[in-house]
């Protein structure tokens, strides 16, 4: 939080910053409306040099638990009988089921996932260009411990609070079916909203696009061989006649304005600090997938273990329009506008591209990504 204010002086254009659970979807609201991106034209044309943030809304899936499916019930009312069902709620999600009653209490109440879907209805509603991020799924990691006074006392005030912040982690991992949910109504949320998503996944690649592919099932683009793209071809001309009578006998139903129809799926999606391998490239990039798949790296994630040649591999073989970089930082300022840096230049590298180019090219994308 004590970093924000350095945003205004960072050398990076502008920034998408992510909401990630509840203590923070405020502070991103707050953010956005002092120094977010209202009107595109004018911020691409450089009128409006104070706008530097695109406000994205979501929930991570590292506080998942937290949340309940209320669409399926709704919760008691009684306090005893709160407590129990808090108790039963988080030992259906967490893994290994947990049996410590103090650890139970420790946590906070669960929120019903219907509130959480409208509160962010709501932002994207306020902030017509908001998305909805971080969102996604996540095998390795484990919730903290409860609070000590130890851990109490050291907490950090420059943080947002609601995190680890220097907790040690419990054993307990959210079930993947629970994780799935959480993810699901969010991706449903970016399709009837007509809003890209920014989405992680750690450990369980290939059930991050089953989880995608499920949204979009049905609505796959049809791919049309050559052959049969060469007979229609053939008949365009006898039937351009008709076509033209055709649109001559519409008329505007409305008051000029283009509805676009609500999908089940997001018009695009970022893989952000992608660490897949470079074989499940081809199923994202797939020509029946209908949506658009963006590739995001950061060097703190990609370049900092032994997986740097995994990830200079996936760089070789994404589409030029395909790749994103970032920060996954969580303070703004001079150590932001470093990472950034630093990854551009490894990715123009990796590309071949001239550092001009490159930073043409990745600013291009992010346009494609954030506006459309």
């Amino acid at each position: 939080m004590s970093s924000i204010k350095s945003i205004q002086n960072m050398k990076a254009r502008a920034l998408t910053i992510m909401g990630t659970r509840a203590e923070d979807q405020l502070l991103v609201s707050q953010v956005a409306d002092d120094i977010g991106i209202k009107d595109v034209s004018l911020f691409l044309s450089g009128q409006t040099p104070h706008e530097r943030v695109v406000p994205c809304f979501g929930w991570h899936p590292w506080f998942s638990h937290q949340l309940y499916d209320d669409f399926k019930g709704s919760e008691p009312s009684e306090e005893l009988e709160r407590k129990h069902w808090k108790h039963t709620h988080y030992q259906n999600v967490l893994v290994p089921k947990p049996e410590d009653p103090n650890f139970l209490d420790s946590l906070p109440d669960p929120r019903p996932l219907s509130e959480l879907i409208s509160q962010i209805r709501d932002a994207l509603n306020r902030y017509p260009l908001a998305l909805i991020g971080e969102i996604g799924l996540d095998k390795s990691f484990r919730i903290p411990d409860a609070w000590t006074s130890d851990t109490s006392e050291n907490k950090d005030p420059s943080l947002t609070p609601g995190g680890r912040d220097g907790r040690r982690l419990s054993p307990y991992r959210v079930d993947m079916g629970h994780q799935k949910k959480i993810l699901h109504s969010q991706l449903r949320l970016a399709g009837e909203m007509n809003r890209a998503v920014s989405v992680h996944g750690v450990q369980g690649h290939g059930v991050v696009f089953e989880a995608l592919q499920e949204t979009w099932k049905g609505h796959e683009k049809q791919v049309i061989s050559k052959r049969t793209r060469k007979r229609r071809a053939s008949v365009e001309g006898a039937h351009e006649k008709e076509d033209s009578d055709a649109e001559n006998d519409t008329h505007d139903t409305g008051s000029n304005a283009q509805v676009k129809s609500t999908k089940p799926f997001p018009p695009r999606i970022c893989l952000h600090s992608y660490s897949g391998p470079p074989e499940a490239l081809k199923q994202y990039l797939d020509s029946s997938v209908p949506a658009e798949i963006f590739f995001s790296f950061s060097s703190v994630i990609n370049f900092s273990k032994s997986g740097s040649s995994k990830a200079i591999e996936v760089i070789k073989q994404l589409p030029d329009d395909r790749v994103l970089v970032e920060s996954d930082l969580h303070c703004a300022g001079d150590t932001m506008d470093g990472y950034l840096e630093e990854i551009t230049r490894l990715i123009c590298k990796i590309r071949g591209w001239s550092l001009e180019d490159g930073v043409m090219q990745l600013r291009r994308n992010w346009e494609r990504f954030v506006f459309g």
